[in-house]
């Protein structure tokens, strides 16, 4: 089983395999799967942070503790995102061992600025990038592509996500998703997600998340959500807390 001490020293080892790989200053979207089609103003850094996670698939129970996702703007229009996760299952299962999974470096751009970039119509963005290797994980490397497509109403936000990847494995995923918000204007607003998932390797996921986001002030916001999903007879659950927090940062010179 998972002790205190485990936790801590991976926890600081995890810190510290983010900061060699954080280039110079630091999209996901918080609690999502997917993204919007924005991305941070220029020297502005926004971190995503998950201090806690649980997820049950099948019999198998783990701690996502912690997981963070940086962002920087490091041109108009341009962002690098750096993002993984720290994994320990959970209950007396031989091979125990912590591990660092999902981690991906990508470059995301706008490539038609809209609602989200307080015009009219709709904004678009692409991200790009590849999927890095974990520690005790997936072996090998791979990469992913998505086109993502944000549309907003007097009511409601709604981004749509597809995506394809090169997986670690070497096969193909075909990802297709949307992300849908209650008016930006409430500072509690609900929001829900629904994501189709192809894996050639592994076949095809269905899954639905549900979840509120708390904008705290400008800059800052707290999440909490509920993720349900369905590979093949087996399901999975997952509970999400986390917090979002942006601010500049002024270049030397």
């Amino acid at each position: 089983m998972v002790n205190a001490r485990s936790v801590i020293y991976g926890s600081a080892f995890f810190a510290s395999f983010i900061l060699l790989l954080w280039p110079g200053n630091a999209l996901a979207y918080r609690p999502f799967d997917g993204t919007d089609a924005a991305v941070a103003e220029k020297n502005e850094v926004e971190i995503e942070l998950g201090p806690f996670g649980y997820s049950r698939e099948g019999t198998q129970r783990s701690l996502v503790a912690p997981s963070l996702v940086l962002n920087w703007g490091f041109a108009q229009g341009w962002e690098a995102v750096l993002e993984g996760s720290q994994s320990a299952e959970v209950g007396p299962i031989a091979g125990q061992r912590l591990r660092i999974v999902d981690t991906s470096f990508s470059l995301k751009h706008v490539l038609v600025d809209g609602v989200l970039q307080d015009k009219t119509g709709i904004s678009i963005a692409t991200e790009f990038g590849p999927l890095l290797p974990t520690i005790n994980g997936e072996p090998g490397a791979g990469a992913e592509w998505a086109l993502i497509a944000s549309e907003r109403s007097d009511l409601l936000t709604v981004h749509l996500n597809t995506a394809v990847a090169w997986t670690r494995a070497h096969t193909f995923d075909f990802i297709g998703g949307a992300i849908f918000e209650v008016h930006d204007s409430w500072s509690v607003r609900p929001v829900f997600e629904v994501i189709a998932q192809e894996d050639v390797s592994q076949g095809f996921t269905a899954s639905g998340l549900a979840g509120a986001i708390w904008r705290v002030r400008e800059g800052l916001s707290l999440d909490s959500a509920v993720r349900f999903a369905r590979t093949g007879g087996i399901s999975s659950t997952e509970i999400r807390m986390g917090l979002t927090w942006a601010f500049t940062v002024a270049r030397p010179g």
